[in-house]
């Protein structure tokens, strides 16, 4: 039989029932029959079944502990009763414990041929949802805000805390930290992460497109209005709105969005005068700092205080540079794959070089950097040619003292700024990575034996690591 095609049990102590049932369905489905619990059970199982009809009565046995049963598996059927008339209340409370639904006998094929397609159906949408959350959580987890430095071990550690909780968050950060990020990683782990998350990115829109994207509108509200407009926080009800760049937000706006998260969780569509509540938990981002727009008179203090309940700050990468190695081969694993080229490494020139560069673009920059070298580069490595113009031009100087990144690894130097520099990247990768030479080295890009070598000329001079 086609692996593909979904899977039936039928289960029915008679025969006759079990044979016809399974003529009936065997050219669209894989189907297994069972005439007892015992049986049935056996095939739930070793088979991941999609759908199981039982009947009520399987001789001495009872069809509605099957599904019972059935419905406590790891990955529980859809199940559908067969019962006589007269123990449809039985059926009806077998769906109130679970049961999909339920067909009475004599059986009607076509019905019976109908409510299976319907149950095939809705497995196929569990299904299909079960793998786009599991891609989402894959992609927003907070496994993906890479990372072992003691500045984003912070930020992780709260967003743990925060994320069970009904507050609102404010997480400011230059572009490209990863804000979107920490605010779908903080939804993942709460209550509501089976509800929407809706983003809204507000310096993308006027003030009078931002105020109908947030709150909707009626027909005729404004020109152009001709239907009438679900807003945002309608569509997130239950669920999380992440309010992007809201240092963007002009005064009318911002007056609106503290009452619908205030207490009072009001508001109105655009031209209407219905007032409507949504329940929602806020998780608001930006570049700028909001004290000093309030201080200034730009952002009201008021919706200030509301939104910034827990503060997140994303630290800049070039305040964590001792995670760029991991982030590197992170990028490296992902490009190397989309482009279909075999894992590359970076020279140690290279990499170097992009622990030198102040990353301006943070993470984003970095990412977008991997992505060229993947692309330029020709043999098992990404060389220095491969890195982008603008971030090769820009590291001629940046060491203290004006070494260049081709010898922050490279030859020994009598240099004692170069030295020193170097020291404190090795110390900071062993720190981070707890004193494990192999992974150290993998942080700093270069070889086991090169760290080891390093490490012991330090210690015969008599310095501490």
């Amino acid at each position: 039989m086609d692996s593909l095609q979904p899977t039936i049990l039928i289960v029915d102590d008679e025969k006759h029932t079990r044979d016809g049932l399974r003529r009936l369905l065997e050219d669209e489905y894989d189907t297994y029959v069972a005439e007892d619990i015992r049986g049935a059970m056996d095939v739930l199982e070793r088979e991941p079944i999609d759908v199981m009809i039982t009947d009520l009565r399987l001789g001495g046995d009872d069809g509605m502990a099957l599904i019972e049963r059935a419905l406590k598996l790891p990955h529980p059927p859809i199940c559908i009763m067969m019962t006589a008339y007269g123990s449809v209340d039985t059926a009806v409370e077998a769906m109130k414990r679970g049961a999909y639904d339920f067909v009475t006998k004599p059986l009607n094929l076509d019905k019976v041929e109908m409510l299976i397609a319907r149950a095939v159906a809705s497995r196929k949408m569990e299904q299909e949802n079960r793998t786009l959350r599991q891609q989402v959580d894959e992609r927003y987890g907070l496994e993906n805000i890479i990372g072992e430095s003691p500045a984003l071990h912070e930020v992780l550690d709260t967003i743990r805390q925060v994320a069970p909780s009904s507050a609102n968050v404010l997480i400011e950060g230059e572009s490209g930290t990863g804000k979107e990020l920490a605010a779908h990683a903080i939804h993942n782990l709460s209550r509501r992460n089976k509800a929407k998350f809706v983003t809204v990115h507000c310096a993308a829109l006027s003030p009078q497109l931002l105020e109908s994207e947030l709150f909707g509108h009626e027909r005729g509200a404004f020109t152009g209005a001709h239907e009438r407009r679900i807003g945002r926080f309608e569509q997130g009800n239950g669920g999380t709105i992440f309010l992007d760049e809201i240092g963007e937000i002009d005064a009318s706006t911002q007056v609106k969005l503290l009452r619908v998260i205030s207490e009072e969780r009001a508001f109105e569509r655009v031209g209407g005068n219905q007032t409507l509540r949504a329940d929602v938990r806020l998780i608001a981002a930006t570049n700028k700092n909001l004290e000093k727009l309030v201080a200034e008179g730009k952002f009201r203090d008021d919706l200030f205080f509301r939104l910034n309940v827990v503060h997140i700050t994303m630290p800049p990468l070039r305040d964590r540079k001792e995670d760029i190695p991991l982030l590197v081969r992170t990028f490296l694993r992902h490009f190397c794959k989309v482009n279909e080229k075999p894992l590359l490494d970076l020279t140690a020139d290279a990499m170097n070089t992009l622990l030198t560069y102040n990353w301006p673009g943070n993470v984003r920059e970095l990412r977008t950097a991997i992505e060229h070298g993947v692309v330029m580069a020709n043999g098992t490595k990404i060389t220095l040619r491969d890195l982008p113009a603008n971030v090769r031009q820009a590291t001629g100087a940046t060491l203290p003292g004006g070494i260049t990144p081709a010898k922050a690894f490279g030859e020994k130097s009598s240099a004692l700024d170069l030295h020193e520099t170097e020291k404190r990247l090795i110390m900071q990768a062993l720190a981070t990575t707890n004193g494990n030479i192999t992974k150290a080295a993998k942080k700093l890009g270069i070889s086991r034996r090169t760290l080891h070598r390093k490490i012991n000329e330090m210690k015969a001079a008599g310095e501490s690591l």
